[in-house]
């Protein structure tokens, strides 16, 4: 079977790793499938209230950062508890559920999809992916959905080595 260019290069950093190498490869997974001015990936520790971004293409925006309080809302309740897909294709629309909108707008980014990840009944994360206003289309959001196979292998590699090396992945360059 014959796969792109992105996703053997993904599957290869997959199989080599670190962490580091796969989710930069997931991103470029990403870009090549879909498209994103922003990619991050996050954890959640559901039960202190904490989330870690864990990846970011865009580091000096959205560094890998110390644990940030999970604030409830209609998108926690959404993604996190119901594990669906998050789209808002407006600035308005991500105004009402990330305090972080004034840098996504000077960003260039108006949309953005959240993608939630799960592997073996385990919630792992989300895949964050944003771009210009009304980017994520049906058809793209479809490519999206696509990407939750390549997701739950970058998510799992985090844990792979029998540690909790989740705060430890550095960004992309």
């Amino acid at each position: 079977m014959a796969f792109s260019q992105a996703t053997s290069a993904f599957m290869a950093a997959a199989a080599a790793g670190p962490p580091e190498r796969i989710f930069v490869a997931f991103d470029g997974l990403a870009q090549t499938e879909i498209g994103a001015i922003i990619c991050t990936c996050t954890t959640f520790d559901m039960a202190e209230g904490l989330a870690w971004r864990v990846f970011s293409n865009q580091p000096d925006a959205y560094p890998l950062t110390t644990p940030k309080p999970i604030t409830p809302n209609r998108w926690t309740h959404h993604v996190l508890d119901e594990r669906k897909i998050f789209v808002a294709n407006s600035l308005a629309e991500i105004r009402t559920v990330f305090p972080d909108h004034d840098v996504i707008g000077s960003l260039g980014c108006g949309s953005v999809v959240n993608l939630p990840v799960a592997l073996s009944g385990t919630f792992l994360g989300t895949v964050n992916l944003l771009h210009e206003t009304g980017y994520f289309t049906p058809e793209r959001l479809e490519r999206t959905s696509a990407l939750l196979p390549a997701a739950m292998l970058a998510f799992a590699s985090l844990t792979v080595d029998g540690t909790d090396s989740i705060r430890t992945v550095s960004t992309a360059t």
